[in-house]
C-alpha cells in the first residue's frame, strides 16, 4: 500500500489553505509545486507565466465529510518558435486529468466500486461514503476508461457460461498461468472461438471440457496447440456412462438390496389398497403415487404408439429428462422413502410394557409419557401406535415393525462402485453376482477411475482394449476419438479448475446486474481491466 497523503500528490501540489464552509464541507486550496512546466506539444520546459486561474475539483471525503479542492493552475508561454502550441496549461497528471472535475484518486475509487457492484449499487455505496455520483455516471466513466487487455497467453482454459441455462450460452477464456479471465465471448460456437484464437497467436496448451465444438475451434485456429481434456469432466462422463449401464437393471438392484437387507419380497409397483386404516398423510402419499403411476403409464403408452419424447414432453407438460429417465429405468420409479426417527422412540420400552398390560388408549398413553417429559402432541403418539401396533382394533400385532425395503438408484449405485464404499460392499457384491454384465462394466469403470486419479499413462492401452468388450464400449469409443486430449490430461497438470472458479464468479456478477445491463458491462466487470 502506498503512502497516504492529505493532498492528492505531494510531489505535484502544495497545500496553501484549508477552509471550513457551512453544512459540514471542507475546501483545500492547492497550487502547483513546480516552477516550470513542459509544453504538451514539443515537450520543452517553460518558466514564463502567461496567466493564472482556478479549477474546482471534488476529492475523497474525510470521515464522510465532503471535501472540495480549489486548484490554482498557471498558463505558460511556449518559447519554441515553430511550436504550434503558443500558450499551454501546466499538466498535473497524478492530481487531475485534463478537463477532469474529480481528482484521480476519486476516479480510481469509483472505478473499483463500479467493478465490484455495478452502477446503481455502486452509486448507493459511494453516497454512503460521501461521494456523490449517479449510476449512469459510474457506468459511463467505466466504459471510457476501459482498455483492451493485450496479453499473449501461453496456456488457456476454455469453457462455456450460461446466459440462460439450457437455452443460451457464451464462452469464457482464462489464462491458467495467471489464473485470470482474458476475455468473454457472447456465444458458444466453433467459429467465434476459432476467430479469438487466431487473434491471439502463441497459445501452446488449451485446457477444455469434452465439448466437440471447442476441439474443432482449436484444430482450425491453433493446430499446433496441445489440447488437454479436463480430468473432472472425464470422471463425470464415466459416472454418466455407468449410470446408463445400471439404469435398465433397476429391479435387479432392488432385489439385491432386499436380499442383503433380508427384507421380505414385495412388488416394485404395489396396487392401491383400502385407505380406511391409513393416516391422512399416508392417504395423501398414496394419491400422489397413484397420480404419478397414471402419468407414467400414459407416457409408456405414447412411446409404444410411436410418439417421440419431445412430442410427449410438449403434450403432457413433462420434462424430457424425466421421460428419458423413465424410459431407461424400464419400470415405474418409486420415490425413496424418507426415514425419520420419531420422538416417541425413546419411550418405546415403557409404551410396549403398558400395551402388554392391556392399555390400548392412545390418549391415556400420551398423558403418561407427557408426565415423563414427552413434549409432543397427542396425534404423534396416536400415529406411532398405529404404525407399530396396527390400527385401533384392540389387537396386538406380535410381529416386530419392519422398515420399508431399501430403495436404491442407479446414480447412488454408480457412485458406490466408483468410490468402492466398504459400507455397501455386500450389496455391490450381490449385484455383481446376479449380473455378470454389471460386474464387467464396474471393473472397467473402476480401472478408468484409478488411472485418471493416479495419472497412470501406461495403463491406458490395456484399459482401452478391455473397455471395447464391455457395456462401456460406447464411452470408450468416444474417448478414443479424443485420445490425444485424454492422454494429455494424464500427462500434464493443467485443468479447467480455475476456469470453473471464474465461471462461478461470473454468475455472481451476472445475477447482481438483474439482467438489465448489456454484455459489454458484464465483460468489463469480469475481465481484469489493466
Amino acid at each position: 500500500m502506498g503512502q497516504r497523503t492529505l493532498v492528492p500528490d505531494a510531489g505535484e501540489v502544495v497545500l496553501d489553505e484549508v477552509r471550513a464552509l457551512g453544512r459540514g464541507r471542507l475546501v483545500l486550496v492547492l497550487r502547483s509545486a513546480g516552477e516550470e512546466s513542459r509544453c504538451p506539444a514539443c515537450a520543452q520546459s517553460s518558466r514564463r507565466v502567461h496567466s493564472r486561474y482556478s479549477r474546482q475539483l471534488k476529492d475523497l471525503p474525510w470521515e464522510g465529510i465532503p471535501v472540495g479542492i480549489e486548484l490554482r493552475v498557471r498558463r505558460f508561454f511556449c518559447d519554441v518558435g515553430d511550436c504550434a502550441q503558443h500558450i499551454f496549461t501546466e499538466r498535473l497528471p497524478n492530481t487531475v486529468k485534463r478537463y477532469g472535475r474529480r481528482t484521480c484518486r476519486v476516479s480510481v475509487a469509483l472505478e473499483k466500486i463500479t467493478l465490484a457492484l455495478g452502477g446503481s449499487a455502486g452509486s448507493r455505496l459511494a453516497e454512503q461514503l460521501g461521494i456523490i455520483a449517479s449510476g449512469s455516471t459510474l457506468l459511463r466513466d467505466l466504459r471510457k476508461r476501459a482498455r483492451a487487455v493485450s496479453v499473449s497467453p501461453r496456456v488457456v482454459g476454455i469453457d462455456d457460461w450460461a446466459w440462460r441455462k439450457g437455452q443460451r450460452y457464451g464462452t469464457i477464456v482464462c489464462d491458467l498461468e495467471r489464473g485470470k479471465v482474458i476475455d468473454l465471448l457472447p456465444d458458444r460456437s466453433a467459429e467465434s472461438t476459432a476467430a479469438w484464437l487466431r487473434n491471439h497467436p502463441g497459445i501452446e496448451i488449451v485446457s477444455r471440457d469434452r465439448a466437440g465444438l471447442y476441439a474443432q475451434a482449436v484444430d482450425r485456429a491453433a493446430p499446433r496447440a496441445i489440447q488437454v481434456a479436463d480430468r473432472w469432466h472425464l470422471l463425470r462422463n464415466l459416472s454418466e456412462a455407468l449410470i446408463g449401464v445400471l439404469a435398465p437393471h433397476h429391479r435387479l438392484m432392488t432385489e439385491a438390496a432386499r436380499a442383503v437387507a433380508k427384507a421380505p419380497e414385495a412388488p416394485l409397483i404395489q396396487p392401491s389398497s383400502a385407505t380406511s386404516n391409513k393416516t391422512r398423510a399416508e392417504r395423501a402419499k398414496q394419491r400422489s403415487r397413484d397420480s404419478r403411476m397414471i402419468r407414467y403409464a400414459s407416457v409408456m403408452e405414447h412411446l409404444r404408439n410411436g410418439l417421440s419424447q419431445a412430442e410427449i414432453s410438449r403434450t403432457m407438460d413433462i420434462d424430457r429428462r424425466t421421460i428419458r429417465r423413465w424410459t431407461r429405468s424400464g419400470n415405474f420409479p418409486e420415490r425413496k422413502p424418507v426415514m425419520r426417527t420419531s420422538s416417541v422412540e425413546q419411550y418405546r420400552r415403557y409404551l410396549d410394557q403398558r400395551w402388554e398390560q392391556g392399555c390400548h388408549n392412545a390418549r391415556q398413553l400420551w398423558r403418561e409419557i407427557h408426565d415423563l417429559g414427552f413434549t409432543g402432541r397427542h396425534s404423534i403418539v396416536r400415529n406411532w401406535i398405529r404404525k407399530i401396533h396396527g390400527p385401533k382394533t384392540g389387537r396386538f400385532n406380535q410381529a416386530p415393525f419392519l422398515p420399508p425395503p431399501p430403495r436404491v438408484s442407479p446414480r447412488q449405485t454408480a457412485w458406490q462402485f466408483l468410490k468402492q464404499c466398504e459400507l455397501n460392499k455386500p450389496y455391490l457384491d450381490e449385484l455383481c453376482r446376479r449380473s455378470p454384465e454389471i460386474a464387467t462394466s464396474t471393473t472397467v469403470a473402476r480401472e478408468f477411475f484409478r488411472l485418471v486419479q493416479q495419472r497412470d499413462l501406461s495403463a491406458w492401452t490395456k484399459w482401452r482394449e478391455s473397455a471395447r468388450h464391455s457395456a462401456l464400449s460406447s464411452f470408450a469409443s468416444h474417448l478414443c476419438r479424443d485420445e490425444a486430449a485424454v492422454l494429455a490430461a494424464l500427462k500434464y497438470d493443467w485443468s479447467n479448475g480455475p476456469v470453473e472458479g471464474n465461471v462461478h464468479r461470473l454468475k455472481l456478477i451476472k445475477r447482481s446486474m438483474y439482467g438489465r445491463a448489456s454484455f459489454d458491462l458484464l465483460r468489463l466487470r469480469v475481465v481484469t481491466v489493466a
